[in-house]
């Protein structure tokens, strides 16, 4: 089958950003646009962040608040603009963590997926065109220079342990000459509107590109912004629905791919299934047999592993020229139905390392959302990963779980897909993307969309 192209939900993120001098009020302006968005897939970024990592004599200047952390020559912004194109583009990307009481970048990052919003917030946050030219929203925060005085005091004293003496020494050593001459000068990228005005104005067909006063309670201005995003994201989410279905109506006539392993239907699969799609079936019935299926699903799935030649001396003595497998094996489960293969998963590899994805569809738009991943750190150097998930139907959530998998390093042909039920059309979806990955089900079906194997596995 040749490999479709798919672009992921959470591709091609909104950025926002916003500059403006130290206290001006950045960070609660965009706690403001977070909270009226309402939404759980929207990130605020410091450019604190990506300060650069400071030579031993920097660092015993930085002690003695005579190291400049306000010239744009402070931030690293090579490393920034790299991770704003990761996340934009959809990828996984790593951010720094700076401490500001040992003025240096921490071993650990962050990782954060692409949001649907990130607000990028900074002094410089509209100084490199590089980054200039990834955002959609353009902000300058204003504010008073003795107001913006009084707040970093108040930050740094509170939060970084500084002293006010060296508040105000670095204000008038670095901070106040290089808002002067780098920090101002960006006012005029987003000086194309300036709010407030009434507060009874209509918003709309303003450009978003906007200057913000001290007032940060101005409804206009952040109403504006959140009008902009909210219309960027339906727009967006219309256009992943049509590629699903574009995805859905390339593949509908395939045949299966080699790469599909059926369970072979005999009669006792056929029994255990029986008893499985019976509504009638008790609960405890149900969860028995249903961890048969899953166990024979695993072990289907490990004959496709790699296995080396191994001979052992039998209790007899003899020789016997057996297999063992050529690496690691781990499993991630698709929270919260792939949960149901865990007994049946312990069955097969009692000392299986695993991890877990968190995908829930959005009821609003249909789209498979992101919430929680954890995997095995070494997971990219494992010989196989199995993916779990009871009933697959779409194939959006499988889509966005191998994305994952293939994001952290995992090689796309050392991926097994293992489901009890699934969707024709989700399964050629799913290999049209990934045509290298394996699949192990227990039954095709025609395709559907309600889910109720994990209903039953826990009783709901």
């Amino acid at each position: 089958m040749e490999r479709a192209h798919y672009s992921p939900p959470w591709a091609d993120t909104s950025i926002i950003g916003i500059a403006g001098s130290s206290g001006s009020g950045k960070s609660t302006l965009a706690h403001k646009i977070v909270n009226s968005l309402n939404l759980p897939w929207v990130a605020i970024l410091s450019m604190d962040s990506f300060y650069k990592v400071l030579t031993p004599e920097q660092q015993i200047l930085a002690h003695r608040s005579e190291y400049d952390f306000d010239s744009p020559s402070s931030i690293d912004f090579d490393i920034l603009v790299q991770r704003l194109k990761d996340l934009k583009a959809g990828r996984r990307a790593e951010l720094p963590i700076y401490s500001f009481e040992h003025h240096r970048r921490q071993d650990e990052t962050d990782s954060l997926y692409s949001p649907h919003v990130l607000i990028l917030e900074g002094i410089f946050a509209l100084y490199d065109q590089r980054i200039l030219d990834l955002l959609d929203v353009k902000i300058f925060a204003e504010a008073d220079a003795d107001v913006c005085l009084g707040r970093r005091i108040t930050r740094d004293v509170k939060e970084r342990g500084r002293d006010i003496e060296g508040c105000i020494k670095q204000w008038m050593s670095f901070v106040k000459p290089n808002f002067e001459k780098f920090v101002e000068p960006q006012r005029k990228v987003a000086g194309k509107d300036s709010y407030p005005k009434t507060e009874g104005e209509r918003v709309q067909n303003v450009d978003v590109d906007i200057i913000i006063p001290a007032r940060l309670d101005n409804r206009v201005a952040i109403d504006i912004v959140v009008g902009h995003v909210k219309r960027t994201l339906k727009e967006k989410s219309r256009k992943h629905q049509e590629e699903l279905q574009r995805l859905g109506k390339q593949v509908e006539d395939e045949p299966l791919s080699e790469n599909v392993l059926l369970l072979e239907q005999t009669r006792e699969i056929i029994g255990m299934n029986t008893v499985i799609q019976n509504p009638m079936t008790a609960e405890v019935d149900f969860i028995f047999y249903f961890d048969r299926l899953s166990s024979l699903l695993v072990g289907r799935a490990m004959e496709n592993l790699h296995f080396n030649p191994k001979e052992v001396e039998t209790p007899q003595g003899h020789r016997y020229q057996g297999l063992e497998m050529a690496g690691e094996v781990s499993a991630v489960v698709i929270s919260r139905g792939g949960s149901c293969f865990e007994t049946g998963l312990r069955r097969v590899i009692p000392d299986c390392k695993s991890g877990r994805l968190l995908i829930q569809t959005n009821y609003r738009t249909g789209e498979p959302e992101l919430h929680y991943w954890k995997l095995p750190s070494d997971i990219a150097s494992h010989d196989s990963v199995l993916l779990l998930d009871p009933q697959m139907s779409s194939g959006g959530a499988a889509l966005m779980a191998v994305k994952v998998l293939v994001d952290h390093g995992v090689a796309e042909e050392k991926v097994v897909f293992v489901t009890y039920f699934a969707g024709r059309m989700g399964v050629n979806r799913l290999l049209s993307v990934f045509p290298n990955m394996k699949l192990v089900v227990c039954k095709i079906v025609e395709d559907f969309q309600e889910r109720w194997v994990e209903e039953r596995y826990f009783g709901c």
